[in-house]
């Protein structure tokens, strides 16, 4: 019988199993920093669209919430509107998944109170290509539950 080291089975089982390749969550001090703005409020409606490509189907939404307080950043204001994007995604090709990310986590429900923290025209914590003016929520993980609707 073939005795191999504890190390070097260790080593293959991680080469062979299949990862998404997650995008560790922040820190709340990381996104605090990365955050143009963080708002408190409440998720008024919620928007959504999905589309498919060969490999996969990705999810893009857009919350509308009603500002409660502004904790960081500029031009907003209490009882405002603002609506703040996200997107969630799932392998549908064929074959195992590839290194990748499936987006955010911990997303809001309608009625759901949250500290948001945003990005704009900034790193979102997934890329620099947002320079449309508007809201993305720091990604992976940039909802934080204060009151979650019954």
């Amino acid at each position: 019988m073939l005795k191999l080291p504890l190390a070097t089975v260790a080593v293959v089982l991680i080469l062979v199993h299949p990862t998404m390749g997650e995008i560790v969550p922040k820190s709340p001090e990381q996104l605090q920093k990365l955050a143009t703005h963080i708002v408190t409020g409440t998720v008024n409606a919620i928007y959504s669209h999905t589309e498919s490509s060969s490999d996969w189907q990705t999810t893009h939404y857009l919350a509308e919430i009603k500002v409660s307080t502004v904790e960081k950043g500029t031009g907003l204001q209490k009882d405002q509107l603002i609506y703040v994007r996200y997107w969630t995604r799932g392998w549908i090709g064929a074959g195992q998944v590839p290194p990748s990310t499936a987006g955010y986590r911990g997303l809001p429900n309608k009625g759901d109170t949250f500290r948001v923290f945003l990005a704009q025209n900034a790193y979102d914590g997934f890329g620099t290509n947002q320079n449309d003016g508007g809201f993305h929520v720091i990604g992976p993980n940039g909802f934080e539950v204060i009151k979650a609707k019954k």
